[in-house]
């Protein structure tokens, strides 16, 4: 098989296998692994250069996507099969963790400051985000289980702040309660908040 390749767009290159396109890397890289176009190549040396190509796609998505936000290992993972394969994204994670950008526990306690203290979220709600966001289920639980979560002044918050315009609409506070229950609050958490406000008020 020869190989070859031609430059794309910004820092791209795309190498070809007997003139037909196989896949695309970048100048950084090509640069480190050059090959001279013309250079005849058996089957397993081109498998070893697409797994680097593929290992180095990977790591600097997980550079890209960390820079951009701290996510959980399974999160992080995901998202890498979109693009890479599998023995090269938990190759990335791996690689993640011995650098110390990744750690569930640590993701998991600051994803819950967030939710409690900036969006007032119940807490059966912040479990089914933690769930989604691909926190362990162990840490998930050790961490609600540690954590005093107010309910009701997260209501409190909520009613004073996003729903007061609502309450003076036509059936106001029906509607806030119905939103408020959508949100994982029980009724009688809800009550209780609406009572304390009344009481603060008199």
């Amino acid at each position: 098989m020869i190989i070859s390749h031609t430059k794309g767009r910004g820092k791209k290159i795309h190498l070809l296998l007997d003139n037909e396109y196989k896949i695309t890397t970048d100048i950084d890289f090509w640069s480190e692994n050059f090959i001279k176009d013309g250079t005849d190549i058996d089957e397993e040396e081109w498998q070893e250069l697409c797994n680097k190509i593929n290992y180095q796609k990977a790591i600097n998505k997980c550079y890209d996507l960390l820079s951009r936000r701290d996510h959980s290992v399974k999160e992080l993972k995901t998202k890498l099969l979109r693009t890479v394969d599998e023995n090269n994204a938990q190759r990335a994670i791996e690689r993640m963790l011995e650098l110390g950008y990744l750690d569930d526990e640590k993701y998991a306690k600051a994803l819950l400051n967030h939710l409690v203290n900036n969006k007032n979220m119940s807490a059966s709600f912040i479990k089914q985000e933690m769930y989604k966001r691909g926190v362990p289920s162990e840490i998930v639980s050790d961490l609600l289980c540690s954590t005093e979560i107010d309910n009701v002044s997260s209501i409190k918050e909520l009613i004073l702040t996003k729903y007061r315009l609502k309450l003076k609409a036509e059936k106001g506070k029906e509607k806030v309660i119905s939103a408020l229950m959508r949100k994982g609050f029980t009724y009688n958490d809800i009550k209780m908040a609406f009572n304390e406000i009344e009481d603060e008020e008199i």
